[in-house]
This record gives structure tokens, C-alpha cells and sequence, in this order.
């Protein structure tokens, strides 16, 4: 009996356009997310050299160098994933509670522009093992700790909206 997984959590991300930032993962190759996440990583130079980067909007929501923090920390995450993915049939990965790591880390008080140049070194090295999956890899399987499955191709394409998300959310 083959079981079935739960991504209803998840797969509107794969299924249609964001209604916030645009972005249309359904509409986008994995063999794409490389090219797009280089052009992400240029933009948040930009974003981390703000008098006010370190401003928050309100009270619930980040400062553009939490927003970066997160993102550099979303490239390394991310990364780890898909080496888990090609390396091993079937992984789970680690739960990451970013809310809590956000804190632990002290995303606020960071130097912005260390987060820059970790940022763009995270991308840079994401984006050289998305480009190394070989052809007959991409239907690779993983799991998170909540039941979610992912192949290579969708993992690559899910994780993209991340970044350009948050690059819409602090007007990068």
C-alpha cells in the first residue's frame, strides 16, 4: 500500500501564482531556480545598505535584516536538503523553527553586511548544487518532519518563493 502524503500545507506554492508577490512557481522550471536565485542574492546588497534596515515595520513584523538573515539561513537549509535528498533514499529533515532561530541567533543585532556576504556565498554554493543534480535525480524523494513530501524537482521549486517573497516583503 503506497502512502500518501500530506502536502496540503504546502502545495499551493506548486500550484499557482502568490497573490502577494507575484511569483508563479508552477510556471517555473527547477533547471531555472539557479539563474533566479543568483539574481535574489544581487538584490539584497541593496536592501542590507538601508539607514533603516534594522527598523521594524511593527511590532510582528521582521526588519529587512531579519528578512535577510532568515533568507541566508533559508539558502543553507535548503542546500543541506538536497545533498540529504541525492545522498539518501527517502530522508526526513530536521524540523528548523525559524521563529525561534530568528531570536537564538539575535537576526537584529548581525552585522549587515556580514549577512550580505554570507547571503550571496549561501546562494552562490545553493545555487552550484541545484545546477550539479544529474538528469536522472530530480524525482529523488524527502520528507519533512510534518509528513510533507518533496522530490529534487519540487523541493528546488518550492524553496524559491521563499526568497522572492521576502524580497517583495521588504521592497527589495
Amino acid at each position: 500500500m503506497a502512502i500518501v502524503p500530506d502536502t496540503k500545507n504546502w502545495t499551493w506554492v506548486l500550484e499557482r501564482e502568490c497573490p502577494e508577490c507575484g511569483f508563479d512557481s508552477s510556471a517555473t522550471a527547477a533547471q531555472e531556480v539557479p539563474a533566479l536565485l543568483r539574481a535574489n542574492a544581487a538584490a539584497w546588497p541593496a536592501v542590507l545598505g538601508r539607514d533603516d534596515v534594522a527598523v521594524r515595520p511593527d511590532d510582528t513584523t521582521w526588519s529587512a535584516l531579519e528578512y535577510a538573515a532568515h533568507v541566508r539561513d533559508v539558502f543553507r537549509i535548503f542546500r543541506v536538503r538536497l545533498g540529504l535528498m541525492l545522498e539518501n533514499d527517502g530522508p526526513e529533515f530536521a524540523n528548523w523553527d525559524q521563529d525561534a532561530t530568528a531570536v537564538e541567533e539575535r537576526y537584529n543585532e548581525q552585522d549587515p553586511a556580514v549577512v550580505s556576504a554570507e547571503l550571496t556565498e549561501a546562494a552562490e554554493g545553493f545555487a552550484a548544487a541545484i545546477e550539479a543534480v544529474p538528469d536522472d535525480a530530480w524525482e529523488r524523494t524527502g520528507f519533512r518532519s510534518d509528513g510533507s513530501y518533496f522530490t529534487v524537482d519540487t523541493l528546488v521549486r518550492y524553496f524559491i518563493h521563499d526568497p522572492i517573497h521576502h524580497l517583495h516583503d521588504v521592497r527589495g
